[in-house]
């Protein structure tokens, strides 16, 4: 559903209407038959035979990366092996992502450690930040005030977000659905950073010092490795276009999931399953967008049993789509393509607000009202 916008005495967008209770039917009992209908087939399994195939993969790619560096030595044929290093450690984050929801190993301590290892000893993030931001996002997708995924940061994701942007911020949120991709060539610097900052803040920070030691044997070894092979000028080139790659692919994995699908008012009342299904959107493409997206092109589904290991996922949207089907709940399904022309649209859509031809302080004291 796509809400409404108010206006102001005709003069313009004002406030984004974000979806009520009433704006959908409710399904008390689809999440329960459902979930039976999973267990039964036995997707909540472990897949310890995927995880190890995928973990060796990743170990003999990162070595052979390594060897290729020390082979090129000053050849500026290095960039492409600093592109691989992107794709190989955004793989990485794909795993810490389901070493976190539990889909790896049998226990949950044994999964947060393992998170914990693979986020900031191999991809150099810290794990303490990201759980708890992702934490809040599977509780509340989309929804105003509890969601950190769609609050203002360079992108105003939320229309009143972008009617409060100034400075340099409302220079980009004006055209910040063209601006979207670029913009994440720096997420990657951004996670490194914004990771040490929650490490560096006052109050209990979960496993903090093991994340600091983390975080700094792995720049010891990637950061001080990258300059002894290759001439300094060179090194800083490696570096940045791991960080853009690593950011680009990042982004364009976890934009489509939600961007563009209905943002749920702060006061609303949802049942598990429609908060969920109506929030969420899957890529279609099979076996080759499960391995590019880790999974997350299956965005529902993992929205409902955040524990399924990535191969069961396939077999239980099956379930779930036919389910929505046969009771007429809407399951967003699309392209991945189509998907990024989606986020783009939504993105300028919330950027008009920053461009409201009637830009003076009358103005903006009614619209903070």
């Amino acid at each position: 559903m796509t809400s409404p916008t108010t206006t102001l005495s005709g003069l313009g967008p004002v406030r984004q209407t974000y979806a009520r209770t009433e704006d959908f039917p409710k399904t008390p009992r689809a999440f329960a038959l459902v979930s039976q209908e999973v267990r039964s087939a036995g997707l909540l399994a472990r897949a310890y035979w995927f995880y190890g195939i995928v973990a060796a993969a990743l170990v003999l790619a990162f070595a052979g990366s390594v060897t290729g560096m020390i082979l090129l030595g000053g050849s500026w044929f290095q960039l492409l092996i600093a592109g691989a290093a992107g794709i190989l450690f955004t793989q990485v984050a794909f795993l810490t992502h389901e070493a976190a929801h539990r889909q790896i190993l049998k226990t949950g301590p044994a999964n947060d450690l393992l998170a914990r290892i693979l986020a900031a000893g191999v991809v150099g993030i810290s794990y303490a930040w990201w759980d708890s931001k992702h934490t809040r996002h599977h509780s509340n997708p989309n929804r105003v005030g509890k969601d950190p995924d769609i609050e203002v940061d360079t992108i105003s994701f939320l229309e009143e977000d972008a009617v409060e942007a100034r400075g340099l911020r409302r220079l980009i949120t004006k055209r910040q659905g063209w601006l979207f991709f670029p913009l994440l060539t720096l997420e990657g610097l951004n996670l490194h950073y914004q990771g040490l900052r929650h490490l560096f803040t006052k109050g209990k920070v979960k496993g903090r010092w093991l994340e600091i030691s983390l975080i700094t044997v792995r720049f010891i070894v990637v950061v001080g490795g990258i300059f002894w092979i290759m001439p300094v000028g060179m090194a800083f080139a490696f570096l940045g276009v791991q960080l853009a790659v690593f950011g680009v692919y990042m982004g364009a994995s976890f934009a489509p999931n939600h961007k563009g699908m209905p943002v749920i008012d702060r006061d609303a009342k949802l049942d598990f399953f429609t908060k969920q299904v109506r929030t969420s959107r899957n890529i279609r493409g099979g076996a080759w967008a499960t391995w590019l997206m880790g999974g997350l092109n299956y965005q529902v589904e993992h929205h409902l049993f955040p524990s399924m290991a990535r191969p069961n996922l396939s077999k239980a949207r099956r379930i779930v789509r036919d389910y929505c089907l046969e009771n007429e709940i809407p399951y967003t399904e699309t392209s991945l393509v189509r998907s990024y022309g989606i986020v783009i649209d939504y993105l300028n859509r919330v950027g008009l607000s920053a461009r409201d031809p009637f830009d003076c302080p009358i103005i903006a004291q009614y619209r903070r009202g």
